[in-house]
């Protein structure tokens, strides 16, 4: 019985299918505890037997709801082979099937999408147009699957029947849109009819922050590829490069004269997930530059506090009565420095070196309280350069004082010790500054050759388009 039946599905003999119900009523309900891979409307379905499924289907309507083993109903089958007439059939009885999902999370809409059904998907989007919203594994949507398949008329359906700009825009897990599909498999026409006749956004960048533009220009020569570039162009198409970069000073200057600004119809194109990216690299940069200023605050304060102490209270006191000698060297006034009255040479070094510890430091506390703009990491450099200036007089000051009050016998040892700490400390401070200095330039040269491979490239795919 069981093959009889089975073999008059394949046949879609649907007179064997009425002997079979009249010698065993209960035919069809056994079918579908069977453990066969399919039912007989799975066989009737695919092959397009409409008269077999009419029958069927009157008998027993609850076989319409059935899976097979992929997951598939009869509405899957027939949506994939194209049979308008059994599609219709199986809708009158069960339309919920069009949310049905297979084992790779298609429905019956999708199905006649990849396969171009272009009746049949129009019958599906009739009766049930909310299922086409429905998406499959890694986000994709039916219009993912019209591009991947390149399946360009069931898109241009797609797109007439709903023409919501959301639905067109939608992106996939990786951020792709329809047109980052379309122009990474270089489908010209799938991308000038969604340019031309579509609400899609041209330039909406993926997850890795890359135009539909930029997936176009990386695949295939220059050369070959330059007139599908042309023509994207021409539809307001640009690199993420050029819609993130800062604008410069001329286009700053033509906004605030109230000219649009560059690609004024690429407002709002950066995906959020691009957003928080650039935000959070952002956020990074302005914590450490907040982090700098902070230690150099601190450090420049203590600086000058010591300074100034030093300045108002030198080594050695102050004379704390007055004499008069016949000998102007054992001369003093109360309340005067008795450095400068015994080493007058070393105590003008030593107010010097002082003066310029002090000096350095409250520019730095003035630099950074001024509310000036120091965010790059040039100015950063500018203001270590001043610290390191302060920190080192304040090094030189120590010397001096330790050198001007030490006893005779001592210091010829003090002088070794201060002289060789010194001299590391000048050479550490070299290294820094060599060192920094380096790293400023390299990073300055890079930039230049990344400008000038911009402007040969671009010199380059000139050249090609007018050959």
């Amino acid at each position: 019985m069981e093959r009889k039946l089975y073999k008059a599905a394949a046949e879609g003999d649907a007179a064997s299918l009425v002997d079979l119900l009249k010698d065993d009523p209960l035919i069809l309900d056994r079918c579908m505890v069977w453990y066969y891979n399919e039912t007989p409307l799975h066989i009737a379905a695919m092959l397009g037997h409409e008269k077999f499924v009419d029958e069927i289907l009157d008998r027993n309507p609850k076989l319409a709801g059935e899976l097979d083993s992929q997951k598939f109903s009869p509405l899957h089958l027939a949506a994939a082979k194209g049979h308008l007439g059994v599609v219709k059939k199986l809708l009158t009885v069960n339309a919920d099937m069009c949310y049905a999902r297979d084992r790779y999370g298609r429905n019956p809409l999708h199905i006649a999408a990849v396969k171009g059904r272009i009746d049949v998907l129009k019958e599906l989007i009739r009766e049930s147009p909310d299922a086409a919203h429905q998406k499959m594994g890694h986000g994709e949507t039916i219009l993912h699957l019209c591009v991947k398949h390149n399946n360009l008329e069931a898109l241009k359906l797609l797109v007439e029947s709903f023409g919501d700009p959301e639905f067109v825009n939608l992106k996939n897990d990786n951020g792709d849109t329809i047109l980052h599909q379309a122009a990474a498999d270089k489908q010209t026409e799938t991308m000038s009819f969604l340019t031309s006749f579509t609400t899609v956004e041209a330039n909406s960048p993926n997850a890795d922050g890359l135009t539909a533009y930029d997936l176009l220009a990386q695949s295939g020569k220059p050369g070959r590829n330059m007139d599908n570039i042309n023509n994207f162009c021409e539809a307001g198409a640009t690199t993420a490069t050029a819609i993130l970069r800062a604008p410069s000073r001329s286009e700053i200057e033509s906004m605030m004269m109230g000219a649009s600004p560059p690609n004024a119809n690429d407002q709002n194109i950066a995906s959020p997930m691009q957003r928080k990216s650039l935000e959070k690299n952002l956020n990074k940069q302005y914590d450490w530059l907040e982090r700098k200023k902070g230690a150099l605050m601190v450090v420049a304060s203590l600086t000058a506090t010591m300074a100034f102490q030093v300045g108002v209270n030198p080594p050695g006191g102050f004379w704390q009565e007055t004499t008069r000698g016949d000998n102007s060297k054992y001369s003093h006034t109360a309340g005067f420095s008795i450095m400068a009255d015994n080493y007058p040479g070393r105590y003008l070094l030593f107010s010097v070196v002082n003066t310029i510890s002090f000096l350095a430091s409250l520019s730095i506390i003035l630099l950074l309280v001024s509310g000036l703009p120091l965010r790059r990491r040039f100015f950063m450099w500018i203001l270590m350069v001043i610290m390191w200036i302060a920190i080192t007089s304040i090094a030189l000051t120590y010397g001096l004082s330790m050198t001007l009050f030490t006893p005779s016998h001592e210091k010829n040892s003090i002088y070794k010790i201060t002289g060789v700490g010194i001299l590391l400390w000048f050479g550490l401070m070299v290294l820094l500054l060599v060192g920094h200095t380096i790293r400023l330039i390299w990073k300055t040269i890079r930039k230049l050759r990344k400008s000038v491979r911009r402007s040969s490239a671009s010199v380059v795919m000139r050249q090609d388009s007018v050959r």
